[in-house]
């Protein structure tokens, strides 16, 4: 049997929950104050997952990224994979708000969706790289 100390983020009070797992089957639990915190406490023993949120590469677009996460929590075990997978993508602006860039991630049921706009058109000057140390600013000659 393995007992596993959870600390419960449903709500502020963060409650130290402690489960006993005897073969992948939850035999006890305590230290929840809510019901909420042993629906956490019985999902993070078993299945731990996350909501991801990261960025993706925007091709054409005044921001070279646009922040992104999914449309419900995610297998913590396959986070690492999805990276991998997200970190090729790269979608053409415009991307609107709630688009979804990329539908069922690796075959889960969860929807990768932009948090954000990125009109199309030329890069934002705070996304601009600065000028190499000791150049010139280009003077267009008359």
């Amino acid at each position: 049997m393995t007992r596993r100390r959870i600390v419960c983020v449903s709500c502020p009070v963060g409650c130290e929950i402690n489960v006993d797992i005897d073969q992948g089957s939850i035999v006890h639990l305590e230290g929840n104050r809510c019901p909420r915190g042993e629906d956490y406490a019985r999902q993070e023993a078993v299945e731990p997952k996350r909501v991801l949120a990261t960025s993706v590469h925007v091709a054409g677009g005044t921001y070279p990224l646009v922040s992104v996460r999914t449309s419900t929590p995610v297998p913590l075990e396959r986070i690492p994979d999805m990276m991998e997978h997200i970190k090729r993508l790269t979608v053409s602006a415009p991307v609107r708000l709630g688009q979804v860039l990329d539908r069922e991630l690796l075959g889960t049921q969860a929807d990768l969706v932009a948090t954000r706009d990125v009109p199309q058109g030329s890069p934002h000057p705070a996304c601009t790289p600065p000028a190499p140390a000791g150049s010139r600013p280009h003077v267009a000659a008359d």
